[in-house]
């Protein structure tokens, strides 16, 4: 008997032994009924026995054997039962093994039954483990998907609900640090709280920012006419109050006006200063210039100190990569999560424009952001500002 003729008469054996194993799987649901169990088993079989009936040349079997046969461009069965598998609580390995236990009983029932004398034995087999393989390539994929889904989707949500409560915190800190009659103990440990919760805060925001990302959403940006000069100064300002030990120069070479969602270049500017900051050479002044090139809006942040790896480079912006931690300011309990870089870049993409970097020991590091959505104001300010 063909092989694929075995499968559709021994229909209910096979679904039994798949029931039987799918059982003896612990997963952390445990009411799973037969119907559950056998969950698409029937309909993978039946499209194997139908693949298997189909003619096939060499080429294509050649094609079927290296991965590139035919896709299919509406959901399989193989792929359903990954999604319901996953829902059931089963692991990616549980999956497989099912599969697996699959090939060994249909393959181990039809062999007892047959002399394996014909030349079709042979192709039979060849054919049913390249189907086989087919689903669980399938099943694998969208049990993946399924993983990777839900793990951006339980991001965006945890990290938009976290915001409501760490809100809470922060104006209860508050006001606490507010309130009259406060002892000095008090006041130290309410302004520890309102640190901690203001640095969870920030890193909430970026694992939100992350999950846009994640989600196809990108981050995203409310467009206004603002100057980009204004917006760096500022930012100058409050890092130059921050860490008075840093000499921070801003060199104007135009003025700078354009569309831009003035919160997040801000959210940029700090993130590329604090870095040099934090990695450059704090006996060495960090050079910041805004300047019109090729008719795009720059603005570059130079600083001498740690240069960073040739090969670390094109993965500085990667948020799972191993240098993205270049981008966290802090160091040891207070460290963020490494994500700076990453949503500097988002942003900045989000405006139609992109980070660049460069550095080495002869002329130090160098990140350039590069956005066209700008037009030149004529006046130009004087001369170069100390921060």
């Amino acid at each position: 008997m063909r092989l694929h003729e075995f499968i559709e008469n021994s229909m209910e054996h096979i679904l039994q032994a798949w029931e039987d194993f799918a059982r003896s799987v612990e997963t952390k649901r445990l009411d799973l009924d037969a119907r559950e169990l056998r969950d698409h088993a029937e309909r993978i079989l039946r499209t194997i026995a139908a693949d298997m009936r189909m003619a096939q040349t060499a080429k294509q079997e050649v094609e079927k054997a290296q991965g590139r046969g035919h896709q299919n461009t509406s959901e399989t069965a193989a792929q359903t039962h990954a999604l319901t598998r996953f829902i059931s609580g089963f692991t990616m390995d549980q999956m497989v093994s099912e599969y697996r236990a699959l090939r060994s009983s249909v393959l181990s029932y039809w062999l007892a039954q047959e002399a394996f004398e014909e030349e079709h034995h042979i192709r039979d087999m060849i054919r049913f483990n390249e189907a086989i393989d087919q689903a669980l390539v399938e099943s694998i994929a969208a049990y993946g998907f399924a993983v990777e889904s839900t793990r951006k989707m339980l991001l965006a949500v945890l990290s938009h609900d976290l915001r409501s409560p760490l809100g809470a915190v922060l104006m209860a800190g508050g006001l606490i640090l507010r309130q009259e009659g406060l002892d000095e103990k008090g006041r130290v440990l309410a302004a520890q709280v309102c640190t901690s919760a203001q640095r969870a805060n920030n890193m909430v925001n970026d694992l939100l920012d992350l999950a846009r990302c994640n989600l196809g959403t990108g981050i995203p940006v409310q467009l206004e006419p603002v100057e980009l000069n204004a917006i760096c100064n500022l930012v100058v300002e409050e890092l130059s109050t921050a860490f008075p030990q840093s000499k921070i120069i801003l060199s104007e070479e135009a003025r700078i006006t354009g569309l831009y969602d003035a919160a997040r270049i801000a959210q940029v500017f700090s993130n590329l200063i604090g870095n040099a900051i934090c990695h450059g050479d704090p006996t060495l002044p960090i050079n910041l210039k805004i300047y019109i090139q090729k008719g795009s809006a720059c603005v570059s942040v130079h600083n001498w100190g740690e240069v960073i790896p040739t090969e670390a480079l094109p993965h500085l912006f990667k948020p799972e990569a191993r240098y993205s931690s270049y981008a966290s300011g802090d160091r040891g309990a207070a460290s963020g999560l490494g994500l700076g870089l990453f949503i500097a870049a988002e942003i900045v993409a989000s405006h139609g424009g992109r980070i660049q970097v460069r550095s080495s020991a002869e002329e130090g590091t160098t990140f350039e952001v590069i956005m066209v959505n700008s037009s030149r104001v004529a006046a130009a300010p004087d001369g170069d500002r100390i921060g």
